[in-house]
């Protein structure tokens, strides 16, 4: 018997008074959200919401978050997570596909949640968290509930937890590839308390400890290195929704943040924000900052060391998938740091070097060498049941008992691995994964375009931009920006293309594949 929401409840028991989330200077203790959390869980068994049901949660990092999603935990549903961003065809894509029975949203997105909710006839209870807590969200559809509502429905703070399996899937993180549709990554009790109990083992997260939690909780990395593993730890989060350099430094200031995890271009953001110094304590803030870890996508090693001299703490650099609930590996504390590598696997967890046929990539014997380069493989508890209802697509991604990854690196004689290139062609915008695939197929549907090709272009800021090469229908005119408004309709706002190129025709192989390679080539 095992059940994630155990992270709250026995930091609940052990510190009932010890804050637990911090949201515009607003403080809840363990005690507060654990209770919140039960009546959340009671409401979804009146509504007959429990043992394999799916509930989604679309909301941005505000405290209504680990409300809805230990509730729903609690209830023995499985959460999938939802970015915020979605768009009306993506929400209903995610619906239909996970089989949500309810979808838990926020005021903000309502327009996005429930024109796409309305589309898909299995999931009939639309929970709506509003801006202002002391005003309930009111909609003429009586399908759609409150949130405050919907725990006073709950009614008690008490609940007896379904005591699930370890094995039974807790969360569904949606991730997607070259080959298709966003795919859900099944995540189970186990895999996700174990990877948050080593996460907060790695980041040092204890009772004492502040973490500044501005990565989506709706994304595997915020959900399990911060929020999960701090409350694992008995830790604070202090939330914010929206990622700026001097938000950021203003609530590290404010509340005495001693954790710290971003994406590179955080990093980048905090360090070149110009009016740092004269707005902020920046030595408060380094005193009191320990532990700062990068992830998402390679960290420049010039910059972790501008970082490092300024915020007098060493980054550590790990690495994951949404498959791997997420951390794999990690550059921990005990042994040395090796900048620009992404670590050694983390405990339990193995990880090696395969070439094209699958055969193994030796470490090298010799001090400073390095190996071939090959695909990250991946086994142990952190990798996922499977992606959900697609056997073919999960035999595909693991085979021989291994996780592929679809990424290149190298391993140096300490088996550090150090990341050389990205098998797929999956694009890294800012933290946030984009799969062209996705974007094309969209973009094909411009009743204008005849072909597309959709590739990562480098970005100072964002590491990379989404651009797209189009080939029109013969007579048929377009402008960049009608076709970007075109993409604006039908992706999510970090998805769709900023750089749009007009060709006459894409480079191909003998096999009449779009050559991709050739198209960086010619830039």
């Amino acid at each position: 018997m095992l059940n994630l929401s155990v992270l709250l409840e026995a930091s609940a028991q052990d510190y009932p008074g010890q804050i637990a989330v911090i949201f515009n200077e607003r403080k809840f203790t363990y005690a507060e959200i654990n209770a919140a959390a039960n009546m959340f869980a009671n409401g979804l068994k009146k509504w007959g919401i429990g043992p394999g049901d799916k509930v989604a949660v679309m909301i941005p990092n505000l405290p209504y978050f680990p409300i809805a999603y230990y509730g729903i935990l609690k209830a023995g549903a499985t959460v999938v997570p939802f970015n915020v961003l979605f768009t009306a065809r993506e929400v209903a894509y995610h619906l239909e596909d996970s089989d949500a029975v309810a979808l838990v949203g926020f005021e903000m997105f309502a327009e996005s949640a429930y024109a796409g909710f309305e589309q898909v006839e299995t999931c009939r209870r639309l929970i709506m968290a509003s801006a202002d807590p002391s005003r309930p969200f009111s909609h003429d559809d009586e399908t759609v509930v409150d949130f405050n509502h919907f725990l006073g429905m709950g009614g008690s703070p008490a609940f007896d937890t379904v005591q699930t399996q370890a094995d039974d899937t807790a969360v569904i993180l949606y991730t997607s590839g070259t080959t298709g549709s966003p795919k859900g990554a099944e995540l189970t009790h186990s895999n996700l308390v174990m990877n948050a109990m080593l996460s907060a083992g790695l980041c040092d997260a204890s009772p004492d400890d502040v973490a500044l939690v501005t990565l989506p909780l709706f994304h595997s990395f915020g959900q399990t290195v911060l929020m999960n593993a701090c409350f694992y730890g008995g830790a604070t989060i202090t939330l914010l929704p929206r990622f700026t350099p001097d938000a950021a430094l203003a609530i590290m200031e404010r509340d005495h943040v001693t954790i710290f995890a971003g994406v590179p271009t955080m990093y980048w953001a905090m360090y070149s924000y110009p009016h740092a110094e004269a707005q902020f304590d920046m030595e408060k803030i380094a005193n009191n900052l320990h532990t700062a870890v990068s992830g998402g996508a390679s960290l420049p090693v010039e910059l972790l060391r501008n970082f490092e001299e300024r915020f007098k703490v060493p980054i550590l650099e790990g690495y994951g998938l949404s498959e791997t609930s997420p951390v794999a590996s990690f550059n921990v504390r005990r042994k040395p740091r090796k900048p620009g590598s992404i670590g050694i696997p983390i405990w339990g967890v193995q990880m090696a070097l395969v070439d094209d046929d699958d055969n193994f990539i030796p470490k090298p014997d010799k001090e400073g060498e390095f190996s071939e380069v090959g695909e990250i493989v991946i086994r142990g508890h952190n990798v996922m049941k499977g992606y959900y209802k697609r056997p073919e697509a999960t035999a595909e991604v693991m085979r021989n008992d291994w996780f592929h990854t679809g990424d290149l690196a190298r391993m140096d004689s300490d088996g550090y691995f150090f990341i050389v290139d990205r098998k797929k062609e999956m694009i890294i915008r800012g933290g946030f994964n984009v799969y062209p695939r996705e974007i094309e197929e969209y973009l094909m549907t411009h009743p204008k375009v005849s072909l597309v090709a959709v590739k990562g272009a480098p970005d100072d800021k964002l590491g990379e931009e989404v651009k797209a090469y189009i080939v029109l229908k013969p007579g048929e005119t377009a402008t960049a920006e009608e076709i970007i408004e075109f993409a604006k309709k039908g992706l999510a706002a970090y998805k769709y293309p900023r750089l749009i190129e007009f060709r006459s025709e894409l480079p191909m192989t003998a096999t009449g594949k779009i050559l991709k390679r050739a198209l960086v080539d010619e830039d």
